[in-house]
Formats: structure tokens, C-alpha cells, sequence
């Protein structure tokens, strides 16, 4: 059975149970600040779990796109060394909201893998939870039951609260779980040892293919659990695993999902896979890694430094790193797989067909920027060997550094450190490693309180695209501390407040009651709710409080948002239709627009878009926004939907002109775009290949950008008295300063040419060699290009020069080539020389500098250096 049809047969089975099959969510997460990708199937559901939403149909199934890069089995730095573990992997699941709970989950998961599937049923053991005493919990012994109907006794395993009790979070929704393990062993195996003594004992051949969750408890803050209203059913299969039992093999990279790119990845290397453990390990690296990345590009995440762009880039240098290291790609590779990957996966996820052109341009840009920052760790590499030419072990902290700075992975640096007959200093790394990821942990720690309910069984209402103001209730609060403030959340039964979404900002404003006004700095969604970020802890938490949106700040937000509109149909109508946001920020003082296109846009294509938007402005065209609009009926529209957005089945659609601006959008906008005033564009950057970065601004504040703009010019055209022509005084300006600077460098050329000879006329004999040392009024560059000279004019000579700027002294040292081949240099020489000028430096064998503090130190480092030739 192919990939494709173990997929098919999973969904048309549960579909024939009264399953609703919903899509795949994105695997990049915008709305939810606890996680940055889907790492479960449940992630979608989490809100309904959490009881912020009523479900929509009380069983579903899919399959979900996931990305795990931590936790347990999924380091990322352990990827690829063995057969069953990865950074993206699609998940099989089956929920039920409040519908059938255990029975049925488990009487249909062995009808599906036993009947449907046709798996041997004595390859197949499951484990039940067996209680734990710290939580007062009991065995889950209704559980045990229902599979002691099912399987022999000695099938059912008990588990332990780490492998058998499931937790979303540290608090949250949670219950017991029941795996199903199976042991894909040879007989011969089996016989010697049975497979249940090998179960969760992380074996390569019997291992977990599903997660049957039984949903019935919240956990609090304090540690305690509280029995749901509601139970519910959450199950997860992984789908390599599972196509891997499904056609007899022993890996997931030996199914039909990876096969095709590890023989098109060892094609492009010339290597064969299974001939050799650390290319293999590389091959399957790199054919793990490209899905990762292609997903989440497809999905609107880009490679960064930060956030969910630093994950992506990592994983992505990580199989770059792997592909130079062990197959000998020194040239961008990565790219051309993408394309094999549409192929094999884009009947079911569409976006990488759709998305295929960007994706590509992305990762090889990704790749050849990063080959440069290898070579640069190598040369640094090397350099650190000239500088420690007698060195036994590297230093922690360099290969530290190299992983940390260069993306070098510890492996390649044991790898070269081993060639030049060198150890690395693991320790030192190792402590490295954990004190940044200390530094992560702490910058991330955020401590929440359980929530204080005091109106259950409410959904909050948002009023805010029509009116600023409402009356409204607590529904609940709590009190969150991070490592740098303390706030409090609030949600309210009714809100004006608009939640950061959609790349618009959240509102600001108060909640006042008869006793007290809490300022709201802020508003979040986070798991469906409308969360209230306040600066202090509500008092009067009965009272009814005015809910009062800042109206001058949603105003301009609003104007923002609109223009960000205008602008977007503009660039396409420039550009061309290819153009397609791939992110936005939208706040009261300007809007930022990142789209798709590939190469940097000329003046005059900026001038033609601003035009566009200012005379769609002066049109005052009326904004026509519907509400609950089919998908379906919005897109017949010609409305844009976003990738890596989720839509449901009703969407808002936003229309300036019907035949200009047509876009699916939940933020808010003006009524008319005359409300809009000016638009003005302040940059336009390029922020990965293909991918462009537009910001403006609207309004009064483009107005101050234009005036701005005119009073710098009126500066400077006062600064050549008012010159007709600014433009070329400025060129007639730059081009004397050429001029004289050129000058300016002979005269120093020949300045130091006749110093060099004073100075060697100067030189004084010590042993065999002449020793040069003087004070010069030389900048360091200057000075360097005077030693440089110097250490040519005899075969034997040790240069010593000081220079000072008000209270700074710099040192350089240079040596003649022979020298240095003796033995001496010159780094060497002057971190000790640098002692006495309470500096430090360092350098090359044969030219280093030094900086340092103290002037009267001078002469005692000349004798320092000149030491050396006596020794």
C-alpha cells in the first residue's frame, strides 16, 4: 500500500463513522503566543478543548502537518541519526468533542489497524495508564477493560505518568492515554525475546504508531487536577510510521514518502545510499529537513533571526552543513529538491505547487549565504591554528563560538580538529551550549495563575468594528509574571477591543468602573479568547466596567490598514499578479508590507504605486465589508486569501472597488479611503530572496515625512547658498573631495616612504637581527602600512611602532618572513608587549596590533618585544 493510500484509507474510514474531515491547519502558528508551530493535530482544536469555543460538529478527523524540533526524541541535532524521528511528519487523527469517549476510540482503532489495514494482531501490544501516587490517581483501569475485550491480557501493558498521561501544557486540559506499539522484528527475534519487554524502551523495530488521549481533566496552576465537564477524545498517528509497517520496511527513509528524495539527494552527490553511516545519516538529514522548510515557507514563514524564522533557518543551515560536510555539496543543492517534493505531496497540499517558484528562490538564497558564513568559520578555523601553533586541544569556547556564530555543528568541528591531530575540548563546549540555552529558558519564562472564573459558560462578543465603547462584565482574570513585568489578563463578556491578528496591532484604551480605571496596554488573542492585557489587578471585579477603545490610535491604525490594501493592489497592477503578501505589521504610526517579487523596484515603480494609492484616496472610495460570507462565495469574488492563514467556512471580505481591492480581512478599516489623507512610501528593502519589504506611512505622519524631507533639502541647499541646482553642487562636492583625498594618500605614501628609511637608517643591531622601535603620528592604518614596508627592507628585522590619540596607545609588531619561519610571532610578541600598556591584542605571525590605556607604558613594551631577539 502506498503513502497515499495508507492517507486515504485513514480518513475514508473515519469519514464512514460520522467524522467531519477537516483540512490541515497551517504549520506555522500566528495566533497562539505559547507555541510557534503545530506540533500535534490537537493544536487546531486546542480552544474547543480549553472550552473558549463551541465545536462546530462533535467528531472530525484529518491529517495535520506538524514541525517538532524539542522534547522528548525530537532534538533537532538528533534528526537523522536514526530511522523513525523528524522535524515535520504528518499526523492521523481522530476527535471527539464531548461525543463517544473510550469504548469507541479503542474498539475502532483495532477495527482500522487489524481489519482495514490487515496488521498482524500479534505484532501489536498497547499500554494503559498505571496511576500515579504524587496526583492521587488510580490505574486507569476502564481502559484496561475495554482492551482485555479486545487482546490477550499479556498484550496490555501499564505505563508510567511520563509515557501514558498526556498534558497540553503545564496547566490546561489532560488525561490518561492508551499507545499502541507494535514490533516489526524478525520471528526469530520475537522468539528470543518477547516484543512487550522491548515496549518504551526506545527500539528501532518496536516502537509507538498511535495515541488514543482520553481528555477528562484540566490541570490548575497549583498542580491539582479538576474533572472536565466535558470529556474528550484526542488521537494522533504518525503517518511515516505507520506507511512504514504498511510496505514491510524497517525505517520511514526507506518508505515512498522519503525514497524519491534520498535517491535524487544521492544522485545530485554521486554517492549510494546505505554504503556508508554518516553520509547516510546526511542523505536522510537533508530529505527530513527539506520538508521541514518547504512547508513552512509555503506556509508564509521565512527564514530569520529571530522567532519561528530562526527554527526554519536553523534546520535549513543544519542540512546544508550536513550536505557540505559529508556529500560534498559546496553549492546551493537544496533547491532543486523542491520540485520532486511538489510533485510527491501537492495533490494533497496544494500550497507547494502554488508556492513552488518562491520556495525555491528562498532556500537558495538561504544556502548560498550560508556557505558563506561557513567559509568564513573555516578561515576562522584555520586562523585560529596560526595563532595557537602548538595547541594540543580547541578551546570549548572557540567551538562554541563556531556552533554559535558560524552554525558550525560540534561534529564538523571534531571532523577538522581530528585531521590536524587535535582534540576538541568538549567540556567547555558543552557548558557553553547549556548557559545559552539557560538564557533562552529564563528570557522565555512566563508564570501564569489559574484563571479566577466569575461568569461560566460565556462567549465573549466583539463589538468593536462599530462602535469604540461598550458596557461589559469580567468574565474571568489572572495575574501573569514574566521575568521583566506583571500584568493582568482580563477577558470581558463584551469587548470593543480589537485583538492583535492579521498583522494589525491590538487596541489600547481603558476599563473603567464607578471605583477604579485599569489601563489596557494591550490586547491579545490566545486561544480564541480576547485577552485585555491591564496594568493592574481589577478591584471591582462585579462592577460593570465602559470597555473605551483609544479612538485616536484605532483611527490611524485603521487608515493604516486600508492604505496597506490600496498599496497591495497597486503593486500588482505595477508589478504584476505574481505579487502576494508574505507578512504586514499595521500600527497607528505605520504599516509594513512584505510581498512576493524578485528583484528591488525602481524609483519610478514606486512613484507609479504611490500614485495609484493617492488618487484611490482622493476617489474617497466607500469600504464595503461583509460579514459571514461563504469561503466559497468570496473567492468567486476574486477575493485574495492569504497562505498560511486559516479561514473557516465564513469569512469578512473588505471591498474598495470591486474591480480594484477585493481581500479576505478580519482587521479594521476606514469607512472611506479620503479618511486616509496622504500615503507615502519610506523604504523599500529586499528580506530574503524573492520576498520584498515595503513601509509607509499615512496621514499627518506622512505629512510630517514629506516636510521632514523639505527641511533636510532646504539645509543643505542653504549649506551652498542656495544653490540652483542641489544636486550637482553635492556631485561637484564629492567629486573635489575625491580628488584631494587621493592627494592626500600619495602625500602619506610618501611621507611614510621616507620614514620607513629614517627609521631603518635608525635600526638598531640586536643578535642577528635589527630591531626597529619608534613612536609615529600615523593612524593604525597608516601605521600597519609602515610596518608592512619596513619587514621588507632586510631579511632579518622585528619591528616595534607606538602611536597615541588623547589617551588611547596603540602597539604594532611586525616581522621580516624569515623570521617568522624561525620561529618568532608577532601575536605572540604583542599580547605580552600589550601587558604594559594595560591592553590586550593579538594577530598573525607576521603582523598583529595591540590597544591599550596606558601611554607611559610605551618604552617597557619596546623592551618587552625586544627581549624576544636576545632570548
Amino acid at each position: 500500500m502506498n503513502s497515499s493510500q495508507v492517507r486515504k484509507v485513514f480518513l475514508d474510514f473515519f469519514k464512514g463513522k460520522q467524522h467531519q474531515i477537516v483540512p490541515s491547519a497551517p504549520m506555522v502558528i500566528k495566533d497562539d503566543p505559547t507555541l510557534m508551530f503545530t506540533n500535534a493535530g490537537m493544536n487546531q482544536f486546542k480552544d474547543i478543548f480549553l472550552g473558549n469555543t463551541k465545536p462546530k460538529f462533535l467528531r472530525a478527523a484529518d491529517t495535520q502537518k506538524c514541525l517538532r524540533v524539542s522534547g522528548k526524541h525530537n532534538d533537532l541535532e538528533e534528526v537523522g541519526r536514526d530511522t523513525y524521528h523528524h522535524t515535520m511528519f504528518e499526523m492521523l487523527g481522530n476527535w471527539s468533542f464531548g461525543d463517544y469517549f473510550k469504548k469507541e476510540a479503542i474498539a475502532w482503532a483495532w477495527e482500522l489497524l487489524t481489519e482495514v489495514y490487515g496488521i498482524d494482531k500479534d505484532s501489536l501490544y498497547v499500554t494503559v495508564f498505571g496511576g500515579d501516587k504524587a496526583d492521587g490517581m488510580e490505574a486507569d483501569m476502564e481502559a484496561y477493560h475495554f482492551w482485555k475485550a479486545i487482546i490477550p491480557e499479556e498484550k496490555i501493558l501499564f505505563g508510567s505518568k511520563k509515557d501514558n498521561f498526556w498534558e497540553m501544557g503545564e496547566v490546561g486540559p489532560c488525561g490518561p492515554c492508551s499507545e499502541i506499539h507494535i514490533d516489526i522484528r524478525s520471528k526469530e527475534e520475537k522468539l528470543a525475546l518477547p516484543g512487550k519487554e522491548l515496549v518504551n524502551m526506545d527500539h528501532p523495530e518496536v516502537i509507538e504508531i498511535w495515541n488514543l488521549v482520553f481528555i477528562e481533566f484540566n490541570r490548575m496552576a497549583n498542580g491539582s487536577l479538576e474533572a472536565l465537564p466535558a470529556k474528550h477524545i484526542d488521537t494522533g498517528m504518525g503517518f511515516e510510521r505507520l506507511s512504514m509497517v504498511m510496505q514491510g520496511v524497517k525505517s520511514n527513509y526507506d518508505t515512498d514518502i522519503f525514497v524519491p528524495i534520498i535517491s535524487r539527494v544521492a544522485g545530485l552527490a554521486g554517492v549510494e545510499y546505505g554504503k556508508d553511516e554518516p553520509r547516510d545519516i546526511a542523505l536522510r538529514v537533508v530529505a527530513d529537513h527539506l520538508r521541514a522548510i518547504t512547508f513552512a515557507i509555503a506556509d508564509g514563514q521565512l527564514p530569520s533571526n529571530t522567532g519561528a524564522g530562526y527554527v526554519i533557518r536553523r534546520i535549513l543551515r543544519r542540512a546544508v552543513r550536513y550536505g557540505y560536510t559529508f556529500l560534498g555539496f559546496d553549492e546551493p543543492f537544496m533547491f532543486k529538491l523542491v520540485s520532486l517534493l511538489a510533485e510527491q505531496m501537492g495533490e494533497v497540499f496544494g500550497e507547494l505547487v502554488s508556492q513552488k517558484t518562491l520556495i525555491e528562490q528562498v532556500i537558495k538564497e538561504e544556502e548560498a549565504a550560508f556557505l558563506r558564513t561557513l567559509a568564513q568559520g573555516i578561515r576562522k578555523f584555520e586562523t585560529y591554528f596560526k595563532d595557537h601553533p602548538d595547541a594540543k586541544e580547541i578551546d570549548g569556547d572557540f567551538a562554541f563560538e563556531l556552533f554559535d556564530t558560524f552554525g558550525f555543528p560540534i561534529d564538523l568541528t571534531n571532523l577538522m580538529a581530528s585531521e590536524k591531530g587535535v582534540s576538541v575540548d568538549m567540556e567547555g563546549f558543552e557548558k557553553g551550549l547549556q548557559q545559552q540555552k539557560e538564557r533562552s529558558r529564563k528570557a522565555a519564562v512566563k508564570n501564569a495563575d489559574d484563571w479566577i472564573e466569575l461568569m461560566t459558560d460565556v462567549e465573549t462578543t466583539f463589538v468593536g468594528y462599530d462602535s469604540l465603547e461598550a458596557q461589559a462584565n469580567i468574565v474571568k482574570y489572572r495575574k501573569v509574571a514574566t521575568k521583566k513585568k506583571t500584568i493582568f489578563e482580563v477577558v470581558l463578556n463584551k469587548t470593543p477591543f480589537y485583538a492583535e491578528s492579521g498583522g494589525q496591532v491590538g487596541d489600547t484604551g481603558e476599563l473603567i468602573s464607578e471605583s477604579e480605571t485599569l489601563r489596557v496596554v494591550d490586547t491579545k488573542k490566545e486561544n480564541n479568547l480576547i485577552v485585555h492585557l491591564v496594568d493592574k489587578e481589577p478591584k471591582d471585579v462585579h462592577s460593570v466596567y465602559l470597555a473605551k477603545v483609544n479612538a485616536e490610535k484605532r483611527t490611524l491604525t485603521a487608515n493604516n490598514h486600508s492604505a496597506t490594501h490600496l498599496m497591495h493592489a497597486a503593486l500588482r497592477k505595477v508589478l504584476g499578479a505574481h505579487v502576494e503578501q508574505k507578512g504586514s505589521l499595521v500600527s497607528p504610526d505605520r504599516l509594513r508590507f512584505d510581498f512576493s517579487h524578485f528583484s528591488k523596484m525602481s524609483d519610478e515603480e514606486i512613484r507609479q504605486v504611490e500614485d495609484i494609492v493617492n488618487n484611490k484616496i482622493r476617489e474617497n472610495l466607500t469600504g464595503d465589508i461583509k460579514q459571514d460570507v461563504a469561503i466559497e462565495e468570496a473567492k468567486a469574488m476574486g477575493a485574495m486569501a492569504l497562505f498560511g492563514e486559516k479561514y473557516g467556512d465564513k469569512v469578512r471580505v473588505v471591498t474598495f472597488d470591486p474591480n480594484y481591492s477585493v481581500e479576505l480581512c478580519g482587521g479594521t478599516h476606514v469607512k472611506a479611503t479620503g479618511q486616509i489623507g496622504l500615503f507615502k512610501i519610506v523604504s523599500e528593502s529586499g528580506i530574503a530572496a524573492g520576498v520584498r519589504r515595503i513601509e509607509a506611512v499615512t496621514g499627518k505622519n506622512a505629512e510630517k515625512f514629506v516636510n521632514d524631507q523639505m527641511d533636510l533639502l532646504k539645509a543643505i541647499k542653504g549649506q551652498f547658498k542656495n544653490a540652483n541646482n542641489v544636486v550637482n553642487a553635492v556631485s561637484n562636492l564629492l567629486e573635489e573631495n575625491a580628488k584631494l583625498h587621493k592627494e592626500i594618500e600619495k602625500l602619506l605614501t610618501e611621507k611614510s616612504a621616507d620614514l620607513a628609511d629614517s627609521l631603518m637608517n635608525k635600526a638598531e643591531k640586536v643578535g642577528d637581527a635589527l630591531f626597529v622601535g619608534a613612536r609615529v603620528d600615523l593612524d593604525v592604518n597608516s601605521a600597519k602600512k609602515l610596518a608592512n614596508q619596513l619587514r621588507a627592507k632586510a631579511d632579518r628585522v622585528l619591528i616595534v611602532l607606538a602611536l597615541t590619540e588623547n589617551e588611547k596607545v596603540n602597539l604594532v609588531i611586525a616581522l621580516s618572513d624569515a623570521m617568522v619561519k624561525n620561529g618568532y610571532h608577532a601575536g605572540n610578541m604583542i599580547r605580552e608587549a600589550a601587558k604594559a600598556i594595560r591592553g590586550g591584542g593579538g594577530g598573525q605571525p607576521h603582523l598583529a596590533t595591540a590597544g591599550g590605556k596606558n601611554a607611559d607604558g610605551i618604552d617597557e613594551a619596546m623592551a618587552v618585544a625586544k627581549k624576544a631577539l636576545e632570548a
